[in-house]
């Protein structure tokens, strides 16, 4: 079942296969931006049977309650996909934690869109699944991510040598941390 939330102007959805062609138009639209944040990809990630089958996995894991992704539209322009945020590893027991991804088309940066699409978010994970604590792993050169997350009230928890391999290199990520402080 889709399910949709709106911000002041953002529309956000959870997609199954049926958009395959429009998170492969997002992707191959953003693939050099993308590159160096991000773990390398194959050919085959850039194909609309992969994109297919990587949303039919996301809409298993968000049935599992372990994931949950939101992918990003504008308001009045719902043909193009301009990012995603998403939440995975939802783990619940004595952690209830999660960790915060997101990408944003590269000719949307720097017009807040991320920061109210990773709000709402926030909003869903603590008021709607009950999370105690989202964390956030940002390298340190990337400079918008982090300023992004430490105007969300993420505080740094430390840092992670050589935590994920991006581009093809293992990268250092600064642990970022947000709580809920309601629970």
């Amino acid at each position: 079942m889709q399910k949709i939330y709106e911000t002041k102007r953002l529309i956000l959805k959870t997609l199954d296969n049926t958009f395959a062609n429009m998170v492969l138009e997002y992707y191959v639209r953003n693939e050099s931006f993308l590159k160096e944040w991000e773990a390398g990809k194959g050919k085959e990630f850039y194909t609309e049977t992969f994109q297919a089958a990587q949303l039919d996995q996301e809409r298993m894991n968000m049935e599992a309650g372990t994931s949950f992704r939101l992918w990003l539209f504008k308001k009045g322009d719902e043909s193009r996909i301009i990012g995603s945020v998403a939440f995975n590893n939802i783990v619940k027991g004595a952690f209830w934690s999660c960790f915060l991804g997101y990408k944003l088309d590269e000719d949307e940066v720097n017009q807040g869109y991320i920061t109210e699409a990773i709000q709402k978010g926030i909003d869903i994970m603590f008021n709607e699944f009950g999370l105690h604590r989202i964390e956030a792993n940002i390298m340190p050169r990337n400079a918008r991510s982090l300023q992004v997350a430490k105007k969300l009230g993420f505080y740094h928890e430390g840092l992670a040598y050589r935590y994920l391999k991006i581009n093809e290199k293992w990268e250092d990520h600064i642990h970022m941390v947000l709580l809920n402080d309601n629970i």
